[in-house]
């Protein structure tokens, strides 16, 4: 149903660029990362926050789940370059994908934050129990670079460098 809903609105989207000559586009991105997600289910926040406090980190998959992984502040240049070719009126109603183009099994991110945050890899809790997901979700951005010019800037290990000190920052905050 999610998947289904993101479709919907790109047709939305759509419609209204041809309809009423908005210049109204669709960016689509890889799964985000960075300093702020609070939503420590996800793989990167919860992993981080287990690590930093020397808990287990939890797998809600098999660790074979493949996707794309882009940086949020690589996303805030995505969307900036979205807008300003958007408002020269030849894009609208198209869409755009923005990722690394350089997809990851959960295995392979678990294992850059574990360097990142310990320096060495810690055995997960892998509870396999991640039911209606794709196996294999992951974007070609090339589009983007093309028509856009737009190329994402923040290498993984740059980025995951960045969020674990952010985390860092914002967990020492609340300890006693």
């Amino acid at each position: 149903p999610y998947d289904v809903s993101k479709s919907c609105t790109d047709l939305i989207a759509q419609s209204y660029a041809t309809t009423y000559a908005l210049p109204v586009t669709i960016a689509r991105c890889g799964n985000i990362y960075g300093g702020g997600d609070l939503n420590w289910s996800r793989i990167v926040p919860g992993t981080i926050r287990s690590l930093l406090s020397g808990q287990a980190p939890v797998i809600r998959s098999d660790g074979t789940f493949v996707r794309d992984y882009v940086h949020v502040d690589d996303v805030v240049d995505a969307y900036i370059h979205l807008a300003q070719t958007a408002q020269l009126g030849e894009i609208n109603g198209e869409a755009f994908n923005f990722s690394r183009d350089e997809p990851l099994n959960v295995m392979e991110l678990y294992r850059a934050i574990c360097i990142g945050v310990t320096g060495a890899e810690v055995e997960p809790q892998i509870l396999s129990s991640a039911r209606s997901e794709i196996q294999d979700q992951h974007l070609d951005s090339s589009k983007a670079r093309t028509e856009l010019g737009w190329t994402p800037k923040v290498s993984l290990t740059d980025g995951l460098a960045r969020t674990i000190q952010w985390y860092k920052t914002y967990l020492d905050r609340f300890k006693p």
